[in-house]
C-alpha cells in the first residue's frame, strides 16, 4: 500500500522506519504495508541513512563542509551573474535550489495542467525526467507476492527459462499478467535464466561501475561436447551470489559465499534488502573465518561490481571475476546450490515468520555442510572437505 497523496515523514520518522528495517524482524512488503509507503522510498532511506550514519559522529565537520559549499555556491552565482546575466543567472539557480533541495514527489507536484508551457518543458525546467513524472509505484500486494513466489517457483525447475516462457507458464497456471510485468518481478528479485548462450539480463547493473572479465575459461574441461569448469582444489575459487526467498509475509533475501571445489557454504546472510551491504557482509565474515581464494567470481548485478565489494576484493588481492552478460551459467556452482536449498527446505517448510526462516536455514546450512553427501565431490560433505584441505594446507 503506497502513501497517501500529499503525505510526508519528518526525518524522525523516516528514521524510526529505517532503523525497523534494519532489524531485519520483518519483510520490506509487512513494513511497507505497517506504515502505508511504498517499498522503493524505503529502500531509498536506508540508501541514504547508510551512506550519511558516520557523520553522526562528526557533527563539526559536517557544519564546515556546509559551509564551505555555501561559500562556494555564493561564488559560483556570483561568476554567474557576471558572465550570463541576472535572467539566466535566477533561472539556473532556481534549477539548482530545487534539484538538491526539494524532493523529486515535490517538483512533480509543481507541474500544472493548463498551462502555455508543456509538461516536456515543466519537467525540463524542474530538473525531472518524463518518466519519473509519470512513474506510479506498484505496492507489493499479497497478490503480487504469490505472483512473485509463483515465478520464484518455475525459475528453480526450469533454470533455462527466460521471462517469456515463464510468462507462459503463469498463464497456463492461470495467472493473468502481461510479459512485460513478469520481466520487471524478475528483475527486481534478481532472477535471470540460466544459458550456455548470451541471453537478455535480467539482473540489475549499474552502468557507472566497472565490470571484470570473467577468468573461469582457464578452468574450463570438457566433457563430451559440453565445456564445464573443473576447479582441481579448494580455496582457488569462491562464488557469491543472491536469490529471492519468500515467506508467508512477503519475501526476503539470501546472500552466499560458496567454495567452487568442494560445494561448501562459507558464509551467508538474509536480510530484507538486496542491495551492497548484504553482499559485503557476507564477504566479509567468508574472508575473516576462512583462508583467502585466489578468484571472487560473481554476475554483473549492482550488489557485486559496487565500489564496496570489489575494494574488499582488491584489498586482500583477490582476482576479481565476474559472469559473461546474460551467462548465469559461469555462476553455475552457487546457482545449482539455491536450487538444492529451495527444494530441499524453503518449499516443503512454509516459513510463516523471518525468526522461523533464519532459524530453518541455519539448521538446513549445518546439514548441507556437515552431514548432506554431495555426489559431485565423491559423495563426500563439503565442510569436511573444505576444512580437511585447509588444515592440510596450514
Amino acid at each position: 500500500m503506497s502513501r497517501k497523496k500529499g503525505q510526508t515523514y519528518s526525518a524522525e520518522q523516516k528514521t524510526k522506519i529505517v532503523l525497523e528495517l534494519l532489524k531485519e524482524e520483518q519483510t520490506i512488503a509487512e513494513i511497507a504495508s505497517k506504515y502505508k509507503i511504498s517499498s522503493q522510498s524505503i529502500i531509498k532511506w536506508k540508501k541514504q541513512f547508510l551512506e550519511n550514519a558516520s557523520l553522526a559522529f562528526e557533527p563539526a565537520k559536517v557544519v564546515q563542509e556546509f559551509k564551505k559549499e555555501i561559500k562556494s555556491k555564493d561564488e559560483e552565482i556570483e561568476e554567474l551573474q557576471k558572465q550570463l546575466g541576472k535572467s539566466v543567472v535566477e533561472k539556473e539557480w532556481l534549477a539548482k535550489k530545487l534539484k538538491s533541495s526539494v524532493s523529486s514527489n515535490k517538483r512533480k507536484a509543481l507541474i500544472e495542467n493548463g498551462l502555455e508551457l508543456t509538461k516536456t518543458i515543466q519537467c525540463k525546467l524542474l530538473n525531472i525526467s518524463r518518466a519519473t513524472y509519470y512513474y506510479r509505484p506498484v505496492p507489493v500486494s499479497k497478490k503480487n507476492i504469490q505472483i512473485m513466489n509463483a515465478i520464484d517457483e518455475i525459475a528453480t525447475d526450469n533454470s533455462e527459462y527466460g521471462y517469456r516462457f515463464i510468462h507462459q507458464q503463469l498463464l497456463e497456471d492461470g495467472y493473468s499478467i502481461g510479459k512485460d510485468r513478469v520481466l520487471k518481478y524478475m528483475q527486481f528479485m534478481g532472477i535471470q535464466a540460466i544459458y550456455p548462450t548470451k541471453k537478455r539480463l535480467t539482473s540489475i547493473g549499474n552502468p557507472e561501475h566497472k565490470i571484470y572479465e570473467y577468468l573461469l575459461k582457464t578452468y574450463w574441461t570438457r566433457t563430451g561436447r559440453t565445456k564445464q569448469v573443473y576447479v582441481p582444489t579448494p580455496n582457488e575459487v569462491w562464488s557469491g551470489d543472491i536469490t529471492y526467498i519468500r515467506t508467508n509475509g512477503g519475501f526476503m533475501y539470501l546472500a552466499a559465499v560458496i567454495d567452487w571445489h568442494s560445494k561448501a557454504i562459507l558464509s551467508y546472510k538474509i536480510s530484507n534488502s538486496m542491495d551492497a551491504t548484504l553482499a559485503t557482509d557476507v564477504l566479509k565474515e567468508a574472508l575473516a573465518k576462512y583462508p583467502k581464494p585466489k578468484i571472487f567470481n560473481s554476475d554483473q548485478g549492482s550488489q557485486y561490481t559496487s565500489h564496496e565489494h570489489t575494494q574488499i576484493l582488491k584489498d586482500n588481492n583477490i582476482q576479481i571475476s565476474m559472469n559473461g552478460r546474460g551467462r548465469s551459467i559461469d555462476n553455475i556452482v552457487i546457482e545449482r546450490f539455491f536450487r538444492t536449498l529451495k527444494h530441499s527446505n524453503i518449499y516443503i517448510s512454509d516459513y510463516q515468520s523471518i525468526k522461523e526462516l533464519k532459524e530453518g536455514v541455519k539448521n538446513y546450512m549445518h546439514k548441507y555442510n556437515f552431514k548432506r553427501f554431495h555426489s559431485a565431490i565423491g559423495y563426500q560433505k563439503p565442510m569436511n572437505l573444505y576444512l580437511e584441505f585447509v588444515k592440510s594446507v596450514a
